[in-house]
């Protein structure tokens, strides 16, 4: 088994053509664990598979074979501006991204924000292939009952989508978190660079727009919800302000084996700000035998 400090960005980086015009990247640790478990990143400016989830890959990778995917138009992943709904896109990209890798056994999946969305899109259109589903703050599985839409988060997103400059990016991210520090300036610059080249603002912007074309229903998974099978926990952060935290009681209700565990004191992020708590929360959850 790989200890934790050895486990680094350049020592789990991994590139697959996954088709002849999309080339993925990401992160694999665990190689040798026999359960894999997807990892799949937030929308904002800049995300990326290690951006969301490098402290968290060396601790679930004690455990689980670990693939930390940057979706389509993220990261070190190919950007491509035509494209389905972005959830249909994201899902069938990851579909294929196991296919070329070779894992054909189901994959448990783990999403926060816009991944929690392609997960669910995954479970949804390749049942067979998705095991467990640990979501934070899914995209659209989350219907505010309470909180004015668009919330805060999504508004301070479109900002910097029509106008990309730092202050508009560090807005956005001390959004995500309750916790402020976690906002540090190595952070804003390392998501500015990556956030603001045209390969990145163009793709964002397609992701944008696929959410109001003609297959926009795509993206409406709570009203799918119910299809799925597969034991699923929500975690959110009670002070969440992309997705607040009454988004999650329609997704709590029509999915038949869901469960939801909240967190005081937790924004959008609880991956980062709960970092102990939510690690074995999610690996109880992944490993309890219940099926």
């Amino acid at each position: 088994m790989t200890a934790i400090d050895e486990i680094t960005y350049e020592s789990t980086s991994r590139f697959a053509q996954v088709r002849d015009d999309l080339r993925l990247h990401y992160h694999e640790a665990g190689v040798g664990n026999d359960t894999t478990i997807v990892l799949l990143h937030g929308g904002g400016p800049g995300a990326s598979s290690w951006s969301n989830f490098a402290r968290n890959i060396p601790v679930l990778a004690q455990r689980f074979h670990v693939l930390a995917v940057d979706q389509p138009g993220y990261g070190r992943s190919d950007k491509p501006t035509e494209h389905p709904q972005y959830f249909v896109h994201s899902a069938s990209a990851l579909k294929d991204l196991l296919d070329t890798i070779g894992i054909t056994d189901r994959v448990h999946l783990l999403g926060n924000s816009l991944g929690g969305g392609a997960a669910v899109r995954f479970a949804l259109d390749y049942p067979e292939r998705a095991g467990r589903l640990v979501l934070m703050g899914p995209g659209g599985l989350s219907v505010n009952l309470f909180a004015p839409d668009p919330t805060e988060g999504v508004k301070n997103l479109g900002r910097f989508s029509y106008e990309p400059t730092r202050e508009n990016l560090e807005a956005f991210l001390r959004i995500m978190v309750f916790d402020q520090s976690l906002i540090t300036p190595e952070l804003v610059e390392e998501r500015f660079a990556s956030a603001s080249t045209p390969e990145s603002l163009a793709a964002a912007k397609a992701m944008g727009k696929s959410f109001s074309r003609a297959e926009f229903e795509k993206g409406m998974l709570w009203r799918d919800a119910y299809k799925l099978r597969q034991r699923v926990l929500l975690i959110w952060g009670r002070e969440d302000r992309v997705n607040p935290l009454d988004g999650a009681l329609v997704a709590l209700k029509m999915i038949p084996r869901a469960q939801l565990h909240v967190f005081g004191g937790c924004g959008h992020w609880a991956q980062l700000e709960k970092f102990d708590e939510f690690n074995r929360l999610t690996a109880d959850f992944l490993t309890d035998g219940v099926e």
